[in-house]
């Protein structure tokens, strides 16, 4: 017996795939309407983060 089988044998199991897909794309339009909102200052100091000097000290620190 395949494992489709048994998911065809329980009641109500449809709705999961269609809670999955709601949840999936209702994600991605918040981040879309994040990214959207997110002023240019907070931009430029994220793309910045890599280089940043405390960024760079904390990371000689751990390798030690």
């Amino acid at each position: 017996m395949k494992f489709k089988n048994y998911l065809e044998t329980i009641s109500g199991i449809e709705i999961y795939p269609m809670i999955s897909l709601m949840i999936f794309v209702l994600f991605f339009i918040a981040l879309i309407v994040w990214v959207i909102q997110l002023k240019k200052s907070e931009i430029i100091e994220l793309e910045n983060l890599p280089f940043s000097e405390n960024n760079i000290n904390n990371t000689q620190k751990n390798s030690i």
